[in-house]
């Protein structure tokens, strides 16, 4: 092995061999475990959540394919339908053209081109961070197959009359002219206007308090054009006489009614509301309740029409209103007309006032355009059918949410769940499977063909496709039976469904979590026609802030890419990735300026490993995580310290007993074996329940501090003593070979390329044949070799040392100085761990003598330690000086004080006293007690030497 770890030698090398050897695929015989990866968009690169997520996925599929089942996790992409048109539609423009130049078909076949390219390069980061997918199976969901499943799921929901044609109000980007989901649109903080406006009451009404006016607040009086009513609250005296009454619309003339609904707060404003079904996702709602017209007034681009389109809740054309609109402001920009009608409304003396007023300001995440609800012809999927089964199969357990309070959040949903949007004005995705005759009926079906065949259509009736495509939910809501084969029984989809874990942000458990439940439940079924669920565990995580903990985002410059920490990245480099793009040159600034304060010289590289295992030692319960470079430095000192113990194993491992020569094991390596036991279990029952960060803490705590710091320094006394029996250096050997090989095992599914670089050396010692240590078995810890008494011994052992250890740091006395110890207060036990140990203890505490001091006997004056009731003095004659001696115990008084008040104070406490089992009680008293008894002690030696 290279004296020094360097991943970038062994990571890209191993994977190649990983892949090239298709050991990703699934194999054995034992029960599958199936994951679907999240698929990425083909927008670009994956960002941090993918990493974590990543790494948390390939930990679960490395554990189960190691525990001999059946292991699938399938990787993909997502087409991403407005992101991926919209880049490609501004690569265009840069080459002064846009999408209608070149026609759909071309369009598209511009988008496929880029497509090749990013899916190409998201495929890389994913091979670079470790990740075991089969890249076999690897799928697109603009796959042909995946294609076929989409045109199947949509034509049988709409078979079972659950999706529908109709007329309702979306979020509209008035700049990609396309329906866009809630989950893109961004609520800005902004500073605004509300303006106050008079509407003049009909036939002689009067308020009261005499007025025959009412003023209505609006934030968008732009849309007074298209009002259908007023509302107030129906217990507001003021305006309780009004109801049902009129107003008459300025600048319209178009007589509205006064409605009373709950909707109308009475404390803000006057109490009075405008409301304009067709242009407010809220009056639209009040609009349903009192059956008002919806009048829209704007079209595509938002310009105000020549002509109001008026209509009935149904979607129908309402002839019966006069839907005509001031002309002069028809074509207006939706803001212009604002400016105008306010114009307007103050020279007739109806605009009582404009105050300032704090909004939120919908604003399409990719186009930044302001959303406008709008009244279009969509297609949508009746949910609450579909809501109730999905409900249902996580009340009654076949799926589970981790951690458990995430179902909280899907039952509040769930249950107030609203009809969902799934057409999209756009030409990447895929194409809705419905066809319109030149009357405008509508025909749904597979093909054309089979539209004709269906319908009894001749070849005469014109037929054109809907030229809208599905949202990329919808799609995706397929994802996990899709790409095994369905609409198929293929021996994918009866092996691998329902898939075991799904793995995601929380923030997406609306829009993609909740939508695969629904569309699995209704088109998925077990042979005996039973619902499948796409998977039995939500594993919900949250997601990944900066170290500040705030949202990473490229706006705050606070962005990461991965595989930067993973390779390096020079500041230069990094400069240009964090303030690319950016449109304010301030802003670039102040970017640059945080990222050379951050990064003064870019990003150290630091292997992959070392990042996947910072990532699960962050994933705790859900939380948001914190990244911090200093963990990742942090494990990367912890592939270090593999390394260099992986070194001094191979160095000393030779002879350890593989080939049947007797073998006698110490009391280091039965305590190093039996602590093995403990972690494997611990780190197994960790895995099974998905925290990944107490899992990881196991695994560092025994590598690190027991293995290495501990172990490794307690088997040096045996193997440098040439008079030790061959028999006890040889268990030695044999144990730090065979425990090295079982902790490398343990540690691969968090760190798959240095577990594997060792394994390959280590594992021919341990006499174990085997081409690659991912499918190797899992340890399994063996309780008969959990020695207690082991265990005691070495923590007496390691007690002592680490108080002379204390002594010589605090006193400065020099590692090498040899030094005499007295053992006062010694009970049977702590002479037989001395007699037993000795010799260890004399070679790696540096001890030339040992005095064990009978009852009565006085020591001489002594720096003291204690480990349990046995006091460790060593004799302060020509060593330590008395003052800083003085001073350290005043110190380790001040603690021990500090301990008994607080230990006291929870003791004297009748709340926990109370409410606390008996068995935390008696603990807590058990640690008063010693905690007391050390304090005797201590002041006690601290008098003696105060004296002298």
């Amino acid at each position: 092995m290279d004296k020094t770890y360097q991943p970038h030698a062994i990571e890209t090398a191993w994977y190649t061999t990983w892949e090239s050897q298709n050991y990703f695929a699934p194999r054995g015989a034992g029960e599958s475990y199936t994951i679907m990866i999240p698929p990425p968009n083909v927008t670009g690169s994956l960002h941090m959540g993918h990493g974590f997520n990543n790494a948390i996925m390939d930990a679960l599929i490395r554990f189960r394919r190691m525990q001999g089942r059946n292991t699938l996790w399938q990787p993909g992409t997502d087409h991403a339908g407005i992101a991926t048109q919209m880049l490609v539609e501004r690569q265009l423009e840069a080459k002064g053209q846009n999408r209608h130049d070149l026609g759909r078909e071309k369009f598209l076949e511009k988008v496929w081109e880029w497509k090749g390219q990013s899916g190409g390069n998201i495929s890389r980061q994913i091979r670079r961070l470790g990740s075991s997918v089969d890249w076999t199976r690897e799928r697109f969901t603009m796959d042909d197959g995946l294609s076929e499943a989409v045109k199947e799921a949509f034509v049988r929901l709409h078979e079972d009359g659950l999706i529908y044609r109709g007329k309702r109000l979306v979020n509209w980007d008035t700049k990609l002219h396309t329906a866009i989901s809630d989950l893109e649109v961004e609520n800005h903080d902004e500073k605004g206007h509300l303006w106050n406006l008079r509407y003049p009451l009909a036939d002689g009404a009067k308020t009261a308090d005499g007025k025959d006016y009412l003023i209505v607040a609006t934030t968008r009086p732009e849309t007074l054009l298209g009002d259908s009513a007023v509302a107030v609250n129906p217990t507001d005296e003021r305006y309780r006489a009004l109801i049902g009454r009129f107003v008459e619309l300025p600048l319209v003339g178009r007589r509205i009614p006064i409605v009373a609904d709950d909707y109308c707060d009475p404390e803000f404003g006057t109490g009075c509301v405008k409301i304009t079904p067709a242009h407010d996702f809220n009056d639209y709602e009040v609009g349903k309740r009192h059956n008002l017209p919806l009048i829209n007034i704007f079209d595509k681009n938002a310009q105000v029409l020549a002509a109001a389109q008026v209509f009935n809740l149904d979607g129908s054309v309402n002839h019966t209103l006069d839907n005509a609109l001031p002309g002069e402001f028809a074509g207006l920009d939706r803001f212009e007309a604002r400016r105008r009608i306010v114009a307007a409304m103050d020279a007739l003396g109806l605009l009582l006032s404009v105050d300032d007023h704090a909004l939120k300001v919908p604003k399409g995440d990719r186009s930044g355009t302001v959303i406008e609800p709008w009244l279009t012809d969509q297609w949508y999927v009746s949910t609450k059918p579909l809501a109730a089964p999905a409900i249902a199969a996580v009340e009654d357990g076949r799926i589970q949410f981790v951690p458990k309070q995430y179902e909280n959040m899907y039952f509040s949903w769930m249950r107030d769940i609203q009809d969902w949007c799934i057409s999209r004005q756009l030409w990447w995705g895929h194409r809705i499977p419905a066809w319109y005759d030149e009357a405008g009926n509508v025909y749904v079906g597979r093909n054309e063909a089979e539209v004709r065949a269906k319908h009894a259509l001749p070849a005469s009736t014109a037929l054109a496709q809907d030229n809208d495509v599905l949202d990329t939910w919808f799609s995706s809501g397929l994802w996990t039976f899709s790409t095994l084969g369905w609409p198929e029984q293929t021996e994918a989809l009866k092996t691998f469904h329902p898939t075991d874990v799904l793995v995601s942000g929380f923030d997406i458990i609306f829009f993609w979590v909740a939508r695969m439940i629904m569309l699995t439940l209704h088109l998925v079924q077990h042979d005996d026609g039973s619902p499948q669920v796409p998977f039995k565990t939500v594993y919900m995580h949250g997601l990944v802030r900066d170290s500040q903990g705030q949202k990473m985002s490229k706006s705050k410059g606070n962005v990461l890419d991965p595989l930067d920490i993973v390779d390096g990245i020079t500041l230069d480099a990094l400069l240009e990735k964090r303030t690319s793009g950016l449109m304010q040159p301030k802003l670039a600034d102040k970017i640059a300026k945080q990222t050379r304060a951050e990064f003064p010289e870019g990003i150290a590289s630091y292997g992959t490993d070392a990042l996947r295992f910072t990532f699960c030692s962050l994933a705790s319960t859900g939380r948001d995580i914190k990244f911090d470079m200093g963990r990742v430095e942090g494990y990367r000192n912890f592939c270090n310290k593999i390394w260099n113990a992986a070194r001094y194993v191979l160095d000393k491992g030779e002879d350890c007993g593989q080939k049947g020569e007797a073998y006698e094991l110490s009391l280091a390596d039965r305590w190093i074996i039996s602590q093995l036991q403990r972690t494997e279990a611990e780190v197994t029952r960790q895995l099974e329940q998905f925290r990944f960060d107490l899992a990881t803490q196991a695994l560092y705590e025994f590598i690190w501090n027991q293995y290495c710091d501990w172990y490794l320094e307690l088997s040096k006394p045996v193997l440098w003593d040439e008079n030790a029996p061959a028999t006890r250096q040889r268990g030695t050997r044999r144990t730090l070979v065979r425990v090295l090989e079982v902790a490398l095992r343990l540690a691969h599914p968090f760190m798959p390329f240095i577990t594997e670089e060792i394994w390959q050396r280590i594992a021919p010692l341990a006499g174990i044949e085997g081409k690659t240590i991912m499918l190797q078995p899992w340890p399994v810890a063996d309780e008969g070799r959990i020695d207690a008494d082991a265990e005691r011994d070495i923590e007496w052992v390691k007690g002592l040392m680490l108080g002379v250890r204390n002594i010589r740091g605090e006193m400065n006395i020099g590692p090498g100085k040899p030094l005499a110890l007295y053992l006062k207060n010694a009970n049977a036990d702590d002479q037989r761990r001395l007699a037993e140990n000795e010799a260890l203890l004399r070679k790696l505490a540096k001890i030339e003598s040992f005095t064990v001091l009978g009852a009565g006997e006085e020591a001489p004056l002594a720096a003291t330690a204690l480990v349990g009731e046995l006091e460790v003095l060593v004799p302060m004659a020509g060593l330590i000086d008395k003052g800083a001696e003085l001073a350290r115990l005043d110190k380790e008084i001040q603690r021990l004080q500090g301990e008994v008040h607080r230990v006291g104070g929870k003791l004297s406490n009748a709340a926990f006293v109370d409410k606390a089992p008996p068995a935390v009680i008696e603990k807590e008293r058990a640690k008063l007690a010693e905690a007391e008894q050390a304090l005797a002690k201590l002041a006690e030696q601290h008098t003696r030497i105060a004296s002298l």
